[in-house]
């Protein structure tokens, strides 16, 4: 497990459901399992022994409730459960949970929202943040985009088009500053399209690594994405 990977504990009581869910972390860059437990106390020791940035928990579990460990973690959370009446939602809510998806779900649309995550946390992690920065970091978690378009980038825009060209005509990855640069947007913008391409499916996020600082995220083009 790399040093800068993202920890993410996962609380599921069905063993198999569980592991599956630990392969989609594996599977995102960026992301480290800390460990798969499958009750509430099995989860408080884990995060008595080990430092977790992230939980998936469920909303029923053996020994208790997942919303109520929600409340007690040091961490943020994701809940990934059955249940999907609106008091439930509201309490796992107001617990503190950043995302809440009912089961059963498509393994890439978790793995989308990890991706999401991880860029709410880059975004987070700056000791001081404008407005600006904060809406992005909290837009950046609910990757879905309307099907009006009317709060998020058009599906068929200049800026998208301009970000897209940016993507196709360079050689590696780019980071969202970089992106800005070709382009002539704001980071802010760029940061935005960026995230919205990723929910589409039309752009792959990963971590760069540099020799000092925090990893930064970088962009590239799915190879089977259209224009």
């Amino acid at each position: 497990m790399g040093g800068s990977d993202l920890t993410v504990l996962v609380v599921d009581d069905d063993f198999r459901v569980a592991e599956l869910h630990a392969q989609v972390v594996s599977s995102v860059t960026g992301f480290a399992v800390a460990d798969v437990v499958g009750s509430v106390a099995a989860a408080r020791d884990v995060v008595r022994e080990t430092p977790v940035d992230l939980a998936l928990v469920d909303v029923y579990l053996p020994d208790g409730s997942g919303i109520d460990l929600i409340r007690e973690l040091d961490c943020d959370t994701f809940v990934l459960g059955a249940a999907g009446e609106g008091g439930t939602v509201r309490r796992a809510m107001a617990a503190g949970t950043l995302v809440y998806l009912v089961k059963p779900f498509a393994n890439t649309e978790l793995a989308r929202r990890l991706a999401a995550y991880a860029q709410y946390r880059r975004i987070v992690e700056s000791p001081e943040l404008t407005q600006t920065e904060i809406d992005t970091a909290l837009a950046a978690l609910r990757p879905v985009l309307p099907t009006s378009g009317a709060t998020a980038p058009a599906a068929r825009s200049v800026t998208k088009e301009l970000v897209m060209k940016a993507l196709r005509e360079s050689e590696q990855p780019m980071s969202a500053g970089e992106v800005a640069m070709a382009t002539g947007v704001s980071r802010a913008t760029a940061q935005r399209y960026l995230a919205a391409l990723v929910a589409k499916g039309q752009l792959r996020m990963q971590l760069r690594y540099g020799s000092t600082g925090r990893p930064e995220q970088e962009y590239r083009l799915v190879r089977s994405s259209g224009t």
